[in-house]
């Protein structure tokens, strides 16, 4: 695990974009991306460089249950918006948030992800821990599922609805296992609401009622994020 702290989130993000534009100089054409507030200066950036995603693919980790790719808020929506349109892949995989079946989407986007290993997977993480949208509680072995969401992930992205009433219940998500799988990962985490949780993975807690915790046993993985040390941390 390595961790990089910054001072201020532009020199984070730029880190970010290096690293990303490295990972596919030395050969990635698969990418597990992620969505968010904390990704959108991340999209900004690459939209503003030269690198050429359209012989790669790219996998989300999510979406919302109930909305189409359409709606504003979904993440299909949202990737348009803040990367696709202006950094194409050659295929993109989310989720169908309309499946009629829920088995039979789950089951086919992890065998898309099994039949594409990922050689890089972008993450945030949630204010409880959450990677992708797997909630405390999520097994270590889990793949591609079906999550009733928690409050508090409804109430932190309730301010891109009209209200928390509108914040679906449900979501497709990447499982923890689906996750771990890729080659590379690499954790932004910023603001100060993250510092309990990131506190908590960086002192190598493993459990599932973190789950971001299983990140300190995957071999290839870096962190960034812009919380200085605590003065009273050695």
């Amino acid at each position: 695990m390595r961790l990089e702290r910054f001072a201020s989130k532009e020199d984070l993000y730029a880190r970010a974009v290096d690293i990303i534009v490295s990972t596919k100089n030395e050969g990635a054409t698969t990418f597990g991306l992620a969505t968010g507030g904390t990704m959108e200066p991340l999209y900004s950036k690459i939209c503003e460089t030269d690198i050429d995603f359209t012989n790669c693919i790219s996998f989300n980790l999510d979406e919302y249950v109930g909305l189409s790719a359409k709606h504003e808020q979904s993440y299909a929506y949202y990737m348009y918006k803040h990367l696709f349109h202006n950094k194409p892949f050659k295929e993109s995989y989310l989720p169908n948030g309309l499946a009629h079946n829920p088995a039979e989407e789950m089951a086919s986007y992890e065998s898309l992800l099994q039949q594409h290993p990922l050689d890089f997977q972008l993450l945030g993480i949630g204010q409880n821990g959450h990677i992708g949208f797997n909630e405390p509680g999520t097994s270590f072995d889990s793949l591609t599922h079906l999550v009733t969401l928690e409050e508090s992930t409804r109430q932190a992205n309730a301010r891109f609805f009209d209200s928390i009433d509108d914040v679906p219940t449900q979501a497709f998500t990447m499982g923890i296992q689906s996750i771990m799988r890729a080659k590379c990962i690499l954790l932004i985490a910023v603001g100060e609401a993250k510092r309990d949780v990131l506190e908590r993975v960086l002192a190598s807690e493993y459990t599932e009622d973190v789950p971001a915790s299983v990140l300190t046993k995957h071999p290839n993985i870096i962190i960034l994020t812009d919380l200085q040390k605590e003065e009273n941390e050695q």
